[in-house]
């Protein structure tokens, strides 16, 4: 299967390897996508949409064993306050469905923060824009796909 986000980091080069794993509605966590895959939940990352007081919708991209904390999250963007975009805006705001949301590719450009933590792995995991599909690449890669930064997020 090739995605969006697929499609942009091959473009860019960027080695890049993909998994794909039986998902369920159930749920849709980054600790069962881990479980299935075999991986640390440490070395799997989620994708989760918030909205800044200021700055506006961005992604932050944590481990999938932690949350999101909202005042990290505001403090890394120079936001006051950060809160989940609600999920009726996720489509239209990235291209892609809650369970497949990648930080690569997103319809609208919109700015990417990657949990610090992932400097610590070789590679780490993340959606590669569809339920079932994790592509598998060097955080370093993964940031200049998304055009992200690096924050305290979690």
């Amino acid at each position: 299967m090739t995605t969006n986000a697929l499609r942009i980091v091959r473009s860019l080069g960027i080695a890049v390897e993909t998994r794909e794993y039986a998902w369920s509605d159930d749920d849709l966590s980054a600790a069962s996508a881990a479980a299935k895959l075999g991986l640390d939940p440490d070395r799997v990352f989620k994708t989760i949409a918030v909205r800044g007081s200021s700055t506006g919708p961005f992604l932050c991209v944590v481990p999938g064993s932690a949350e999101v904390d909202l005042k990290k999250a505001a403090k890394a963007s120079g936001d006051k306050s950060v809160e989940p975009l609600p999920l009726r805006e996720l489509e239209p705001l990235t291209g892609y469905v809650r369970g497949g949301c990648s930080p690569v590719g997103v319809k609208r450009a919109i700015p990417v923060l990657i949990d610090e933590t992932a400097s610590l792995w070789e590679t780490v995991s993340v959606s590669a824009g569809a339920r079932g599909l994790q592509m598998i690449l060097s955080p370093s890669d993964l940031a200049r796909a998304a055009g992200a930064e690096f924050a305290d997020l979690a």
